[in-house]
């Protein structure tokens, strides 16, 4: 392999940093697996590494060797502004994403998906569809299995479906999907990228290095995802739940209809899926436009359609407990995911909402509670800002929790039979928990506990 020999640092101990630092020491790398935390806050997997020959450098940033690499990758949340990064390109280094370096290994075609809302469900649908005819289809990516972890497993007739977030584009290069998808843009990671046009801008590399023989799979009724057929050379596949399309993929009353290449068909009708809502239909148009663009015969898009049942932690359904419905949206980790939720749900909410402090505003979200939401529970340094927004349009129903685990109680608390309890933060999960998928199981087990009082 190419990479035999070469002085490698790795930043970033989280599980993207552990399987880059994997895969490199296998293909015979000298590999430094860095991160910030001390010693005593790594988890076991980072320090086991150590014992497999990967150096570890700990507690600071790494300014005193990243000059001295081959190259350097980069898990998802080392931000790219870091001076060790800037002073390493200067001095002729390399720097790549997890992802990009993930890539450069891969045999087979990628299937990529990126945009604000709905990448998790719309890359495990299609990675479902995938599956159906190449049964070693990889799903990796920002969806929680590492790229890099799965690489090294695939041949020449396999195929990744990749969830792609704007932070693993930052640093990516020769990515070169055969299919790509952008579903929508909202502002969102706006404490990271800045400008909402380097955020774009970050969606659109996703595309960037596509030709004619690739496929671009973008939503029309988006304005922004729309304009970008004007940037992608790939093969533009529209999908739209607000109009019929003269080439594309459209929401027609309850039925899903595909036109492409001079042909009209019904891919069936929205009361055959078992996921609800028309960011749902949606998710199912982009992925079965993916299916479409990969090979893959209708009637195997329709039973593969028909069969899913949705992802966890997005508007997860958990337990009916005295006449309340407990809905678990964790992985809403942004106003307008949480704007889907809330008007998703037909009974009274109680909210819980807040958390890491992205830097956008919560207005168009707040906007809807009244209404809709019967109580709010307040968590995370986002509180007050919440708070604040409600006010102005006249929702004062909010209580302050110093826990998450108060604001589950209080929700027991406020919720009558008939309404339903929502974990939709609009927010990050970090500061409180690791992931978002470690808050809505906290939030799963603590409902699931009130089930056995």
């Amino acid at each position: 392999m190419k990479d035999t020999e070469k002085y490698v640092l790795v930043c970033g101990m989280a599980k993207s940093g552990i399987a880059a630092a994997e895969l490199l020491h296998s293909l015979g790398a000298h590999v430094t697996l860095q991160d910030q935390k001390q010693r005593e806050e790594l988890p076991a997997e980072a320090l086991a590494l150590e014992q497999a020959g990967i150096a570890l450098y700990t507690g600071k940033n790494p300014d005193e060797i990243a000059c001295q690499q081959d190259f350097i990758v980069l898990s998802p949340g080392i931000p790219c502004d870091l001076p060790f990064i800037a002073a390493a390109e200067a001095a002729g280094v390399e720097v790549i994403s997890e992802v990009e370096l993930a890539y450069r290994y891969t045999p087979c075609p990628v299937t990529a998906i990126t945009g604000t809302n709905g990448k998790t469900t719309t890359t495990t649908l299609t990675g479902e569809i995938m599956k159906a005819v190449r049964p070693h289809t990889a799903v990796v990516g920002n969806i929680g299995v590492p790229y890099s972890k799965k690489v090294m497993q695939l041949s020449e007739q396999d195929w990744v479906v990749a969830e792609i977030s704007s932070f693993q584009m930052e640093k990516a290069k020769k990515f070169h999907p055969h299919i790509s998808a952008v579903l929508n843009i909202t502002p969102d990671h706006l404490n990271r990228h800045k400008t909402m046009e380097t955020y774009i801008a970050m969606k659109e590399r996703v595309f960037a290095n596509q030709t004619a023989a690739d496929y671009c799979i973008l939503n029309h009724a988006d304005e922004l995802c729309r304009k970008m057929a004007e940037k992608t050379a790939a093969q533009v596949f529209f999908f739209s739940s607000a109009e019929e399309l003269e080439c594309g993929i459209f929401l027609r009353g309850k039925e899903i209809v595909i036109r492409w290449n001079g042909i009209e068909d019904t891919l069936l009708s929205t009361d055959e899926l078992r996921i609800l809502g028309i960011h749902n239909y949606e998710n199912v148009m982009a992925a079965a436009a993916m299916g479409i663009c990969a090979g893959v015969d209708l009637d195997t898009i329709r039973r593969v359609l028909k069969a899913f049942t949705g992802v966890a932690h997005r508007i997860e359904y958990v337990a009916t407990i005295d006449g309340v419905d407990y809905y678990n949206d964790s992985k809403g980790t942004n106003t307008d995911a949480s704007i889907r939720a809330v008007l998703a749900m037909q009974k009274p909410i109680v909210l819980i909402a807040g958390g890491y402090d992205k830097g956008v505003s919560f207005d168009d979200w707040t906007k809807l509670f009244l209404g809709r939401v019967k109580h709010v529970a307040l968590v995370g340094v986002t509180a007050p800002q919440i708070r604040a927004s409600a006010e102005k349009f006249g929702f004062t129903e909010m209580t302050d929790c110093e826990t998450f685990t108060d604001a589950v109680n209080l929700c027991r608390q406020k919720a009558e039979a008939g309404d339903c309890v929502l974990l939709s933060p609009a927010c990050a999960s970090w500061g409180m928990f690791d992931n978002y998928e470690q808050r809505g199981d906290l939030f799963k087990a603590q409902v699931n506990a009130f089930l056995q009082k």
